[in-house]
């Protein structure tokens, strides 16, 4: 973490190149990248359990009522 906010700090008080900056841009949008897929996979993830979780509620509801408890 220290490194990270050094490296920032040190970006900013200092002359970088062109290929310099767009290293760091290409840093930053492959970090970027990796939280987006985190998001989608854990989206994906949802979007299987509520369907399983829909499907195994319409069978219970279809189920015949002799196994509802009395």
């Amino acid at each position: 973490m220290w490194k990270y906010i050094w490296t920032e700090f040190r970006l900013m008080i200092k002359t970088v190149t062109p290929a310099q900056a767009v290293a760091h841009e290409l840093l930053h949008a492959e970090h970027e990248l990796l939280a987006a897929e985190s998001g989608a996979e854990y989206a994906n993830a949802l979007i299987a359990y509520n369907k399983n979780r829909v499907k195994r509620l319409k069978a219970y509801l279809a189920a015949p009522e002799s196994k509802e408890p009395t």
